[in-house]
């Protein structure tokens, strides 16, 4: 059992939290509790180390979730070190070491109808995380995160997430050219594939518009909105319509919600 902090392991489990250059290192980030421990596992992403505290494990299922982690990839610690390592004013009985997944497009399922959400150069990684879980509710099939963006693998976004993180594909791109390559490719594959974006100039309201075909909805930077790159990129413009004479715009992850929460209702 690890008692002290200085022990290597605990060491690269509190760097890869603090740190993104060092997530991107070890291509590993840290999760903590059911939501997103029960969805790593359900989704069959590779758990490194799984971080347990004997004295506080008490329900059927971690032990269910321990039984299911190979010895060597257990990680026991006391309760000292689980305190520390915890991100809650109450630690979860179970916390996990993840290997990340490839940022490969070809993740992304071309489908008839597919539907993703892209994000230009997010700031804020609770943003990004809410944005994940409302895709995967509103039934979304993918996020592509483009720019210099915050990390989708940072505590803040995975636990904002709730568990989609690990549902639905979420892949950074930050070459123009190879996103310009999978919409070529998509379009070849499928026939079809727009790109709307919301503009308070456009002339068409979100709901006017036809969203039930192959689409990839893009959402522009909190601060600065969609780049002038991706506005060329753009088939389609849409408003957001507002009633408020203060409120001259959303935030990021409730415009990105608004779209696919319209997208999801005409497609049923």
């Amino acid at each position: 059992m690890i008692t002290s902090l200085r022990n290597t392991k605990v060491k690269l489990i509190r760097d890869v939290m603090s740190n993104r250059r060092r997530r991107t290192q070890e291509k590993l980030f840290f999760i903590e509790g059911v939501h997103a421990i029960t969805a790593a596992y359900d989704h069959s992403w590779d758990v490194q180390h799984l971080i347990t505290c004997p004295d506080t494990v008490q329900t059927d299922w971690a032990r269910e979730i321990i039984e299911r982690t190979p010895i060597e990839n257990r990680i026991e610690v006391n309760d000292y070190v689980q305190n520390a390592l915890s991100e809650r004013s109450s630690p979860s009985e179970l916390m996990a070491l993840v290997v990340q997944r490839e940022d490969d497009p070809a993740r992304i399922p071309i489908v008839d109808n597919v539907l993703v959400l892209l994000l230009d150069r997010p700031h804020s990684p609770g943003n990004i995380g809410s944005v994940i879980r409302s895709a995967d509710a509103l039934g979304a099939h993918a996020v592509i995160i483009t720019g210099h963006a915050a990390d989708p693998y940072d505590p803040k976004a995975v636990r904002a997430s709730m568990g989609s993180l690990f549902a639905l594909p979420v892949v950074r791109i930050q070459e123009h050219a190879q996103l310009e390559a999978w919409i070529t490719q998509t379009r070849e594959t499928l026939g079809a594939l727009q790109i709307v974006a919301t503009s308070a100039h456009a002339g068409e309201a979100v709901y006017e518009h036809d969203l039930t075909g192959p689409t990839v909805l893009a959402i522009g930077n909190e601060a600065r909105g969609i780049s002038s790159y991706f506005e060329s990129l753009c088939d389609h413009f849409v408003r957001i319509p507002m009633s408020s004479e203060v409120a001259t715009s959303f935030n990021a992850s409730v415009a990105a919600s608004i779209l696919m929460y319209e997208a999801s209702r005409q497609r049923a």
